[in-house]
């Protein structure tokens, strides 16, 4: 289910890349894809902490401090069901 996330995500990062790469954007629609882009970073790092064995207390923190500021809630825009 992870690596099927992950692939969405990928698809959804190079579907973003590409149609911008087509279109001229506003300072408003730069900001926010570098936004999306940092909580993608953020997440993979979590994935990443995840993977190595740590507790998810512990990513759970990282994730949040990465996110400070990027995205509402503790879960970086993003929450799902454990």
């Amino acid at each position: 289910m992870k690596k099927m996330l992950l692939a969405l995500v990928s698809i959804a990062l190079t579907a973003t890349v590409s149609i911008a790469a087509e279109t001229q954007l506003d300072k408003a629609a730069k900001d926010d894809i570098a936004r999306h882009r940092a909580m993608a970073a953020a997440h993979e790092a979590a994935a990443k902490c995840l993977e190595a064995g740590n507790k998810d207390e512990v990513c759970e923190k990282e994730l949040q401090a990465s996110c400070k500021g990027l995205a509402i809630g503790k879960f970086c825009g993003m929450k799902h069901e454990h």
